[in-house]
């Protein structure tokens, strides 16, 4: 399905700590196929909780895709939303689908427990597109906004899409809601239909596709952050060349709300101990991500806080009323 439209938004630091108790199970949902962001997140956060010892044995990891999260979100709520040994992977592309009314409800259905670090938007095309630079990309665009057919792994208006909407604007492009967006289920299948010569352009994050950047499928035409990074310092940032636009992606997990008090604060102890070690930030940096904490009380808030921003923005883009 095609859609149009057009608009914003992402990130953090701060910290707390205590001593991590090791939980009896564990088991991480990432609400998307394999391959993709969510699926990163519940994999290598479980394998390295299980490596340091925060959990007793392995971190079982359920794929459970559909409605950008809101499949995933709606078994939580309704049958399991006091199980203390679940995580469920979420990051700002879920926050998004929350504010603009695309969850069966708000973000208080859950308990947020942390942000470990933030993913990198990017902007790519195949390697054997037509397009060799990001201004390539623009001036088509801006001649004919419905030239090239755009994607990502979020909705008309989700995270993704108002990444893409926001270089756009900064290229000084008119008629943004004639630009056309096809969503997938995850970066790597738009990524995958890309190379097929389905679409023209992938808008997502640099850690759902590295595997695809590692191989020269694809071309970086842009990163959306503010310094080159780390993982991939050759890649091209939008500012360096001539746009001012940013686009990060926290990751991090929530659980059920009805999960008690020393259940919620056992998962904030032990994401804060695995984002202290060596092993997490060595793992967050090789894939693209910047370490950053939020946890608790503060990533309660920050969630929320996000919600309302990210409804504003929506509406200003005319995806919401």
């Amino acid at each position: 399905m095609i859609w149009n439209l057009n608009g914003l938004r992402a990130a953090g630091v701060a910290a707390t700590m205590l001593f991590a108790l090791p939980a009896t199970a564990a088991e991480c949902i990432a609400p998307a196929d394999p391959g993709g962001g969510w699926d990163f997140t519940c994999r290598e956060v479980g394998r390295l909780l299980a490596e340091e010892g925060l959990v007793d044995g392995n971190v079982q990891v359920t794929n459970m895709p559909g409605g950008v999260g809101a499949v995933a979100f709606a078994n939580v709520a309704s049958k399991r939303a006091d199980d203390a040994e679940l995580l469920v992977a979420t990051s700002t592309v879920g926050i998004t689908q929350i504010a603009q009314g695309k969850y069966p409800a708000g973000t208080d259905t859950m308990r947020w427990i942390a942000m470990l670090g933030a993913d990198v938007g990017v902007i790519a095309v195949a390697a054997d597109s037509h397009y060799q630079t990001l201004d390539d990309l623009l001036a088509a665009l801006k001649e004919d906004a419905t030239s090239v057919v755009t994607s990502g792994s979020s909705g008309a208006g989700g995270w993704d899409h108002i990444r893409l909407l926001l270089l756009a604007q900064a290229a000084g492009i008119e008629g943004l809601d004639q630009i056309r967006w096809v969503q997938f289920d995850g970066g790597s299948p738009a990524v995958t239909q890309m190379m097929g010569g389905q679409v023209g352009l992938v808008s997502t994050d640099l850690g759902e596709i590295k595997g695809f950047v590692d191989s020269g499928d694809i071309r970086v035409l842009a990163v959306l952050s503010d310094e080159p990074i780390s993982a991939f310092p050759d890649l091209p940032t939008a500012k360096s060349q001539g746009y001012d636009v940013t686009g990060y992606n926290w990751r991090g997990f929530y659980t059920g709300g009805e999960v008690s008090d020393e259940g919620y604060n056992a998962w904030v102890e032990r994401l804060k101990t695995l984002y202290d070690s060596e092993a997490w930030q060595e793992t967050a940096k090789a894939s693209g991500l910047e370490p950053i904490w939020r946890g608790g009380e503060e990533f309660i808030a920050y969630v929320a806080e996000q919600e309302a921003q990210m409804a504003e923005i929506s509406r200003q883009i005319g995806v919401i009323q």
